[in-house]
Protein backbone atom coordinates (compact mmCIF):
# COMPACT_ATOMS: atom_id res chain seq x y z
CA UNK A 1 0.00 0.00 0.00
CA UNK A 2 1.27 3.51 -0.71
CA UNK A 3 2.07 5.94 2.06
CA UNK A 4 -0.98 7.72 3.46
CA UNK A 5 0.65 10.82 4.94
CA UNK A 6 3.12 12.21 2.43
CA UNK A 7 3.96 15.71 3.65
CA UNK A 8 7.34 16.36 5.35
CA UNK A 9 7.48 15.30 9.03
CA UNK A 10 4.34 13.14 8.79
CA UNK A 11 3.94 9.58 10.10
CA UNK A 12 2.34 6.42 8.79
CA UNK A 13 1.33 3.70 11.24
CA UNK A 14 2.77 0.26 10.44
CA UNK A 15 2.81 -3.27 11.85
CA UNK A 16 5.66 -5.77 11.84
CA UNK A 17 5.77 -9.54 12.39
CA UNK A 18 8.85 -11.00 14.05
CA UNK A 19 8.41 -14.73 13.46
CA UNK A 20 10.70 -17.32 15.04
CA UNK A 21 10.86 -21.09 14.59
CA UNK A 22 12.99 -23.69 16.34
CA UNK A 23 15.04 -25.72 13.87
CA UNK A 24 17.11 -28.55 15.37
CA UNK A 25 17.00 -26.84 18.77
CA UNK A 26 18.10 -23.40 17.56
CA UNK A 27 15.89 -20.38 17.06
CA UNK A 28 15.67 -19.09 13.50
CA UNK A 29 14.14 -15.76 12.47
CA UNK A 30 12.08 -15.06 9.35
CA UNK A 31 13.13 -12.21 7.08
CA UNK A 32 12.30 -11.38 3.49
CA UNK A 33 14.03 -9.36 0.80
CA UNK A 34 12.35 -5.96 0.51
CA UNK A 35 12.62 -5.04 -3.16
CA UNK A 36 12.11 -1.29 -2.68
CA UNK A 37 14.78 -1.10 0.01
CA UNK A 38 17.14 -3.80 -1.28
CA UNK A 39 17.61 -5.34 2.15
CA UNK A 40 16.46 -8.29 4.25
CA UNK A 41 13.95 -7.26 6.91
CA UNK A 42 10.90 -8.39 8.86
CA UNK A 43 7.41 -9.03 7.46
CA UNK A 44 5.08 -6.05 7.76
CA UNK A 45 3.54 -2.97 6.26
CA UNK A 46 1.15 -0.05 6.54
CA UNK A 47 -2.12 0.03 8.44
CA UNK A 48 -4.63 1.04 5.81
CA UNK A 49 -7.24 3.69 6.57
CA UNK A 50 -10.03 1.08 6.73
CA UNK A 51 -8.12 -1.40 8.93
CA UNK A 52 -7.52 -2.03 12.59
CA UNK A 53 -3.89 -2.79 13.49
CA UNK A 54 -4.72 -6.50 13.87
CA UNK A 55 -6.46 -6.62 10.48
CA UNK A 56 -3.32 -5.07 8.98
CA UNK A 57 -1.17 -7.71 10.70
CA UNK A 58 -3.38 -10.50 9.35
CA UNK A 59 -3.19 -9.27 5.76
CA UNK A 60 0.55 -8.49 5.86
CA UNK A 61 1.30 -11.97 7.24
CA UNK A 62 -0.71 -13.64 4.48
CA UNK A 63 0.64 -11.47 1.67
CA UNK A 64 4.31 -11.38 2.61
CA UNK A 65 4.88 -14.73 4.35
CA UNK A 66 2.01 -17.06 3.42
CA UNK A 67 1.16 -17.58 7.12
CA UNK A 68 -2.41 -17.53 8.41
CA UNK A 69 -3.07 -16.49 12.00
CA UNK A 70 -4.19 -20.04 12.87
CA UNK A 71 -0.71 -21.33 11.96
CA UNK A 72 1.06 -19.15 14.54
CA UNK A 73 1.35 -18.66 18.27
CA UNK A 74 1.42 -15.06 19.39
CA UNK A 75 3.80 -13.91 22.11
CA UNK A 76 2.16 -11.76 24.79
CA UNK A 77 3.21 -10.37 28.16
CA UNK A 78 0.24 -12.23 29.71
CA UNK A 79 -2.38 -14.69 28.51
CA UNK A 80 -5.03 -12.57 30.31
CA UNK A 81 -6.97 -9.95 28.41
CA UNK A 82 -9.74 -7.42 28.91
CA UNK A 83 -13.08 -8.99 28.03
CA UNK A 84 -16.75 -8.07 28.25
CA UNK A 85 -16.69 -4.62 26.68
CA UNK A 86 -18.10 -3.18 23.46
CA UNK A 87 -14.53 -2.94 22.16
CA UNK A 88 -12.58 -5.52 20.20
CA UNK A 89 -9.49 -6.43 22.21
CA UNK A 90 -6.25 -6.48 20.24
CA UNK A 91 -2.98 -8.18 21.15
CA UNK A 92 -0.23 -6.08 22.66
CA UNK A 93 2.93 -5.54 20.60
CA UNK A 94 6.11 -6.59 22.38
CA UNK A 95 7.84 -3.43 21.13
CA UNK A 96 7.03 -0.17 19.36
CA UNK A 97 9.29 2.29 17.60
CA UNK A 98 9.35 5.25 15.26
CA UNK A 99 11.92 5.33 12.49
CA UNK A 100 12.84 7.66 9.66
CA UNK A 101 12.46 6.07 6.22
CA UNK A 102 13.85 8.98 4.22
CA UNK A 103 12.35 12.08 2.61
CA UNK A 104 11.42 13.46 6.06
CA UNK A 105 8.89 10.62 6.42
CA UNK A 106 8.42 8.46 9.52
CA UNK A 107 6.88 5.10 10.31
CA UNK A 108 5.54 4.41 13.81
CA UNK A 109 5.67 0.64 14.05
CA UNK A 110 3.95 -1.91 16.31
CA UNK A 111 6.09 -5.05 16.56
CA UNK A 112 4.34 -8.40 17.17
CA UNK A 113 6.17 -11.60 18.05
CA UNK A 114 5.11 -15.00 16.72
CA UNK A 115 6.25 -18.61 16.97
CA UNK A 116 5.80 -20.88 13.96
CA UNK A 117 5.89 -24.66 14.29
CA UNK A 118 6.26 -25.26 10.55
CA UNK A 119 6.69 -23.54 7.20
CA UNK A 120 3.71 -21.43 6.05
CA UNK A 121 0.79 -23.31 4.52
CA UNK A 122 0.46 -20.91 1.58
CA UNK A 123 2.69 -19.03 -0.82
CA UNK A 124 3.29 -15.29 -0.68
CA UNK A 125 0.83 -13.16 -2.64
CA UNK A 126 1.46 -12.36 -6.28
CA UNK A 127 3.72 -9.34 -6.62
CA UNK A 128 5.31 -9.81 -3.18
CA UNK A 129 8.95 -10.73 -2.64
CA UNK A 130 9.37 -14.52 -2.69
CA UNK A 131 12.86 -14.47 -1.13
CA UNK A 132 12.05 -15.56 2.43
CA UNK A 133 14.85 -16.79 4.69
CA UNK A 134 15.08 -18.40 8.12
CA UNK A 135 18.25 -17.06 9.72
CA UNK A 136 19.86 -17.58 13.11
CA UNK A 137 20.83 -14.55 15.18
CA UNK A 138 24.45 -15.16 14.24
CA UNK A 139 23.49 -15.13 10.54
CA UNK A 140 21.45 -11.96 11.04
CA UNK A 141 24.36 -10.23 12.78
CA UNK A 142 26.73 -11.19 9.97
CA UNK A 143 24.16 -9.97 7.42
CA UNK A 144 23.82 -6.65 9.24
CA UNK A 145 27.61 -6.22 9.29
CA UNK A 146 27.72 -6.75 5.51
CA UNK A 147 24.71 -4.49 4.84
CA UNK A 148 22.46 -7.35 3.71
CA UNK A 149 20.16 -7.24 6.78
CA UNK A 150 18.57 -4.18 8.37
CA UNK A 151 20.39 -3.52 11.67
CA UNK A 152 17.21 -2.70 13.61
CA UNK A 153 15.77 -6.10 12.67
CA UNK A 154 18.71 -7.82 14.35
CA UNK A 155 18.30 -5.75 17.52
CA UNK A 156 14.57 -6.43 17.71
CA UNK A 157 14.89 -10.18 17.05
CA UNK A 158 17.68 -10.30 19.65
CA UNK A 159 15.43 -8.57 22.19
CA UNK A 160 12.51 -10.91 21.41
CA UNK A 161 14.58 -14.07 21.73
CA UNK A 162 16.25 -12.89 24.94
CA UNK A 163 12.77 -12.56 26.53
CA UNK A 164 10.94 -15.40 24.79
CA UNK A 165 10.77 -17.62 27.89
CA UNK A 166 9.07 -14.81 29.84
CA UNK A 167 6.27 -14.36 27.29
CA UNK A 168 2.98 -16.23 27.11
CA UNK A 169 2.15 -18.13 23.93
CA UNK A 170 -1.47 -17.74 22.83
CA UNK A 171 -3.12 -18.77 19.55
CA UNK A 172 -2.80 -15.81 17.19
CA UNK A 173 -6.26 -16.62 15.82
CA UNK A 174 -7.81 -16.11 19.28
CA UNK A 175 -7.87 -12.35 18.68
CA UNK A 176 -10.69 -11.09 16.48
CA UNK A 177 -10.03 -9.35 13.19
CA UNK A 178 -13.56 -7.91 13.25
CA UNK A 179 -14.45 -4.32 14.02
CA UNK A 180 -16.82 -3.42 16.88
CA UNK A 181 -20.53 -3.51 16.05
CA UNK A 182 -21.72 -1.48 19.03
CA UNK A 183 -20.73 2.10 19.83
CA UNK A 184 -19.66 2.18 23.46
CA UNK A 185 -19.67 5.97 23.38
CA UNK A 186 -20.93 8.54 20.87
CA UNK A 187 -20.17 12.19 20.29
CA UNK A 188 -22.65 14.52 22.05
CA UNK A 189 -21.57 17.56 20.04
CA UNK A 190 -20.26 17.18 16.53
CA UNK A 191 -19.39 13.87 14.98
CA UNK A 192 -16.29 11.98 14.01
CA UNK A 193 -14.66 13.80 11.12
CA UNK A 194 -16.29 17.17 11.83
CA UNK A 195 -14.19 20.12 12.92
CA UNK A 196 -15.15 21.73 16.23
Amino acid sequence: MPHIHTQPNQHDMTVSAYIVRSVEGEWTCLVHYHRKMDILMQIGGHIELNETPWQAMEHELAEESGYRLDELSLLQFTSDRVEGTDNITHPVPFAMNTHLVGNEHFHSDSCYGFIAKAEPGSNVAEGEASDLRWMTLANLRAGAASGEVLKDVVAIYDFLLSHIDELAQVPASSFSVNKPLVAGVTYKRGAAGETS
